[in-house]
């Protein structure tokens, strides 16, 4: 089983999209390329982030594979598993190439709110059949269930391929508890751009980023500085730099604020697919007063 270190910056990679919606490839080289020489240690393909919902599974297969084939083993890869039915998840996971990429990454089952229980049953499954290492993602916030510091922690003690978890519940508290009694090999990473510096305090490893999309080389060194123990320092020069811009990115939903951002950076069209749209005009004005600060 291939395995990577997961310190560092990850960068949650958007799919850029043409005016009539088909993937754009040619930005989408040029968003890995801009990593590549950006300081981004792994790139994650075909997350929340990516749109992955509103993907065809021929259009998945096809962006994991372009992104390996650019990436070509500068740096690590990680992709998106992740659904509500265990059973599907299962025989994808026996059935796909994982050729170039080192880890999964798997969210919570979404609308189905399972118990504790069935998340770790889930997991387990995902578990036995993967064959890379796999992280866990947090998120209540879009899955309508919050996977305790309990839970969590039996996956990382029961099942050895489990090395990691994104966490993004934004409860400091449950962090705190996996990282304080996690064992040993088993990783806590930031879901969350504006927590990056808190979670790393905490012995957090890292941060999978939306912001650095568009800003790689400042997340980097927001990352490294904290990471050296400069956490305080790094997040109130960050904080006064980019704080209104961390909100923003996320007023009007993930991936329309970082979609905006990059758009008025000139690297991508401001497309998005249904049901997402586009920030509204008052969000664009706001985010361009805010970029217009870095020019």
């Amino acid at each position: 089983m291939s395995k990577f270190d997961l310190t560092g910056l990850g960068v949650a990679l958007i799919t850029p999209f043409k005016e009539d919606n088909s993937i754009d490839y040619g930005a989408l080289s040029r968003l890995v390329r801009f990593h590549l020489e950006s300081g981004t240690d792994y790139i994650v393909a075909l997350g929340t982030t990516a749109e992955t919902p509103t993907l065809s599974k021929k259009e998945k297969r096809e962006v994991v594979r372009f992104i390996v084939e650019q990436v070509n083993g500068e740096i690590p890869v990680v992709m998106g598993i992740g659904g509500n039915n265990t059973a599907d998840l299962v025989s994808d996971l026996g059935s796909t190439d994982f050729s170039g990429i080192s880890a999964i990454l798997s969210v919570t089952p979404y609308y189905n709110k399972p118990t504790q229980e069935g998340l770790y049953q889930h997991y387990c499954a995902l578990s036995r059949i993967s064959p890379l290492p796999v992280i866990l993602y947090n998120v209540p916030g879009r899955t309508g269930v919050n996977m305790t510091a309990e839970t969590t922690l039996r996956l990382a003690k029961e099942c050895g391929n489990i090395v990691g978890v994104k966490e993004a519940s934004g409860d400091l508290n449950q962090i705190k508890e996996i990282i304080d009694r996690a064992p040993e090999g088993f990783h806590v990473i930031s879901g969350d751009d504006a927590l990056t510096t808190d979670v790393i305090a905490l012995g957090g490893i890292g941060v999978i980023s939306v912001f650095a999309n568009a800003f790689p080389v400042e997340m980097a060194w927001l990352v490294k500085n904290a990471l050296e123990g400069n956490a305080a320092d790094a997040r109130s020069k960050m904080n006064a730099d980019f704080g209104a811009l961390f909100h923003l990115m996320f007023v009007e939903g993930n991936p329309a604020g970082v979609k905006c951002l990059l758009w008025l950076k000139g690297m991508i069209h401001n497309n998005l697919r249904l049901p997402l749209v586009p920030v509204s005009e008052k969000t664009l004005q706001q985010i361009k007063r805010e970029l217009a600060k870095f020019s």
